[in-house]
């Protein structure tokens, strides 16, 4: 090779490497702008969505999708506009697919997709009380038949009870170990599954005789809070916005929705119970209940339990000894509720307000 060819290699080697990473530069250049306020707009809204680039470059195309649905095309940055609707409600991700003559690049931002009309609000009517065990941090309340159980919290007492609902006579229990902090609980044929707190851990027994037949780890959802099911889906709150739906044969995360409203998505969904096709959920802390769509994480009722504390005994700690137990009895169509360390376990009936 001449000295000639040498120099001239050296000179355009550089040239040679930017072009070579053209397609990298492209990282962090666009940004998605959008006219919903505050990133949330109604299901079946218009939104205009456009690119803002950090420094001038070329663009060939733009193709916006919804959760990987999409939404269509543009031939450069400039406005967009779209009808966005999905099918579920909640966070969804907003993405773009930009081409250029020095590659392809996505960016992406994230968008809450609202219910369109407000939830309704119900109050309620205390039609019986029963004793309720004081010792009971209830976080899972759920019939079959007429015996009811409960799984109860707190690290050192945690554990799993068959109970005689008329009387609060504890039939069978098991206690967890003292590391575990037991959470929601739900029966699908002979099996119970339990969940514990933040262990990354959750239990299954044998209904009749509470002998444990096996674990199960958590995936993405980092917490246990509640569980329910609709005889063939299990549901799991983990303290977050999302209700993760697991196939019972194996407890693996399938899916999730929101639990979303007019004005926003909800967060701190606690005891869950399934009723005529529909999850109920305590909010921690909060003194109502939620009725919300499995299919779409529509937020479609409020029942406002404000008062129902002052039924029970004084003396209960206002941030922790709260609202939380939900129990359908199915095969009379009667709804109880209770609370942590509460007294009462209540029968209720849902009233128009």
């Amino acid at each position: 090779m001449t000295a000639y060819a040498k120099h001239l290699i050296l000179l355009l080697l550089p040239l040679l490497i930017i072009s070579c990473g053209d397609t990298g530069s492209l990282d962090g250049i666009f940004t998605i702008e959008t006219s919903a306020i505050k990133n949330s707009i109604k299901n079946g809204g218009e939104i205009a969505i456009s690119l803002k680039a950090k420094k001038n470059i070329t663009v060939d195309s733009v193709v916006y999708d919804l959760d990987g649905a999409r939404l269509g095309s543009k031939k450069d940055t400039e406005k967009y506009t779209t009808t966005l609707t999905s099918p579920k409600l909640g966070g969804r991700t907003l993405t773009a697919t930009i081409s250029t003559p020095d590659g392809t690049t996505t960016t992406t931002k994230k968008i809450n997709i609202l219910h369109t009309v407000a939830p309704k609000v119900y109050g309620y009517k205390i039609i019986n009380r029963y004793p309720h065990q004081t010792d009971a941090y209830t976080q899972g309340l759920e019939f079959v038949g007429d015996t009811l159980y409960e799984s109860n919290g707190s690290y050192g007492e945690s554990t799993l009870r068959k109970l005689d609902y008329k009387t609060g006579e504890v039939l069978k229990e098991v206690k967890l170990d003292n590391s575990y902090f037991a959470e929601g609980m739900t029966i699908i044929g002979d099996n119970i599954y339990q969940l514990t707190w933040q262990e990354n851990t959750g239990f299954i027994y044998n209904k009749d005789t509470f002998e444990r037949t096996g674990t199960f780890a958590y995936n993405q959802s980092k917490e246990g809070w509640g569980l329910t099911n609709d005889g063939s889906v299990i549901y799991k709150s983990d303290g977050t916005s999302k209700i993760w739906t697991l196939d019972p044969s194996n407890l693996s995360e399938q899916s999730y929705i929101e639990p979303t409203h007019n004005n926003g998505v909800m967060s701190q969904l606690n005891e869950l119970e399934f009723i005529n096709g529909k999850i109920y959920a305590n909010t921690y802390q909060r003194e109502s209940i939620a009725i919300i769509d499995p299919k779409t994480g529509a937020l479609e009722a409020l029942i406002n339990l404000k008062g129902l504390k002052k039924e029970v005994q004084s003396g209960l700690d206002p941030d922790n000894e709260v609202l939380n137990g939900i129990a359908y009895k199915a095969n009379e169509g009667r709804l109880f509720v209770t609370g942590k360390h509460w007294n009462t376990l209540f029968e209720i009936e849902i009233v128009e307000k």
